[in-house]
């Protein structure tokens, strides 16, 4: 009848493990409520983003296309984000076992030799007959510490959103290094349009010279005339070596984000290639939730703090372990593993309550709960953040569109205006002012031309990014 109580007893401590184990400080993660509008400023809703296609398939530059593919394979800020996000890993591999007993093996030989005038010595000597003991001892011990109240849990999932933060860092910095690379690579083929201008304006710099002096020398034109036009010349001259430096610098740049050594960059002959798809579809809004790197990374910071306050609070609560020791033991080597007399084992429970621990406890508990609020605000941050991105980004592709059809009409208008000049000036019915001046203004107006479309590539490529392009 006692062996059928002390059985009923055994069950009803396992099923109180059972029931504490299941219990679970902290709240469980939940999305904080943000009210995202329904469609972007600009751009209708749409079921599909741009931001769907592979990096490979919206940029259509088979040498940009190269250069992107290099980079995500050599790029030094992306193999140094690939390498946290595996050692965050590792971390999860050992959370995984973490609600497991701990057991180790230990084996141990000693040998004393108390003092002759000691009673430990003495004591051998007349009963022993030995001045020493020996002690060998081979024991496994196991140590588990009973989840009851989930802090082992909360630090598992804690754990695991580091890694899922590591892992939308390292798409972050992809996403970022494709649209790098994008906007290097058309900002050298501005630099190569502006200067093919600046030679072409040089060329044409030259035969104005050339026609002023003979001008000059039938003596219809002043000396002030030839040197106001050597000076545009010079104006155009200045321009080249500046933007053969211009190029050297990025193609070095270039090749840096692709983790190789200075060198030239092999580019498109044809700077007014678009290099990318014209699908500029945004979505909707919400959907940069699961679409931004970034906006994943800090809402899964989040979770981890969310996490990290159950943690917090469980280390106020008592921590129920379990111990237990056994093994072979002997005082001499020759009965070390007689089984079953050299057999010996140990078992404990223990419970231990924090009392008082100089506020710690509270501290960081208190400590967790503000860092999760700090968590929310940044997660609410990066959402409006990328929100207000694609909204930038979405008015600079339609106003830019309108500043280069702009910008072609008056290159256009200028370039009749040139040959207009050099026809009038050599009738006589303009001055020679007239033919620099408007020289002058055509060269700006197409360097001018060359930035607007550098910067309409520019918002393309930021569109894609600021949607969440870049990392599939």
């Amino acid at each position: 009848m006692k062996r059928k109580k002390s059985n009923h007893r055994y069950i009803l401590l396992a099923l109180s493990l059972v029931f504490l184990s299941a219990c679970k400080v902290g709240k469980m993660y939940e999305r904080p409520e943000m009210p995202l509008p329904t469609q972007f400023a600009k751009a209708p809703a749409t079921d599909s983003s741009v931001a769907d296609l592979q990096w490979n398939h919206f940029f259509t530059d088979a040498n940009l296309v190269a250069l992107i593919d290099k980079a995500l394979h050599d790029n030094f800020d992306l193999q140094v984000a690939i390498r946290r996000m595996e050692v965050s890993k590792e971390y999860v591999k050992q959370a995984k076992v973490s609600l497991l007993p701990t057991l180790n093996l230990q084996a141990t030989a000693a040998t004393t030799i108390p003092s002759k005038n000691s009673l430990n010595g003495l004591s051998l000597e007349n009963f022993l007959g030995t001045n020493h003991i020996e002690d060998f001892n081979f024991s496994a011990g196991l140590s588990w510490e009973i989840d009851v109240w989930g802090k082992i849990r909360r630090q598992k999932e804690a754990t695991v959103a580091d890694y899922l933060q590591s892992y939308e860092g390292m798409k972050a910095v992809q996403t970022a290094l494709v649209a790098n690379i994008a906007q290097g690579y058309f900002n050298l083929l501005m630099l190569d349009a502006q200067l093919n201008i600046a030679q072409n304006n040089l060329s044409l710099s030259d035969t104005i010279v050339h026609m002023m002096r003979l001008q000059k020398t039938a003596g219809e034109v002043t000396e002030l005339a030839v040197q106001q036009a050597t000076a545009q010349q010079q104006t155009a001259a200045v321009l080249v070596p500046q933007l053969k430096q211009a190029i050297i610098v990025q193609e070095h740049a270039l090749n840096l984000l692709v983790g190789d050594m200075p060198g030239t960059i092999v580019r498109a002959e044809n700077t007014d290639i678009k290099g990318t798809v014209d699908n500029f579809d945004a979505g909707v809004p919400v959907s940069l939730l699961s679409r931004r790197p970034d906006v994943r990374a800090s809402e899964m910071a989040l979770m981890a703090a969310n996490a990290r306050v159950g943690v917090a609070q469980a280390q106020r609560y008592p921590t129920l372990s379990i111990t237990a020791q056994g093994g072979l033991n002997a005082f001499k080597a020759s009965t070390w593993f007689n089984i079953p007399a050299s057999l010996f084992g140990t078992a404990a429970g223990s419970l231990l309550q924090p009392v008082f621990q100089q506020r710690r406890l509270k501290t960081q508990f208190e400590v967790a709960k503000k860092e999760r609020e700090i968590a929310v605000a940044q997660f609410r941050q990066s959402t409006y953040n990328a929100v207000r991105e694609v909204s930038d980004a979405l008015s600079g592709v339609e106003q830019l569109n309108q500043q280069q059809e702009l910008a072609l009409a008056k290159v256009d208008t200028l370039n009749h205006a040139i040959r207009n000049a050099q026809l009038l000036f050599k009738s006589g019915m303009a001055n020679y002012l007239e033919v620099i001046a408007v020289q002058s203004t055509s060269l700006q107006a197409q360097l001018d031309l060359a930035s607007i479309k550098r910067q309409q590539r520019g918002s393309v490529v930021e569109l894609y990014r600021s949607l969440g392009g870049g990392w599939k």
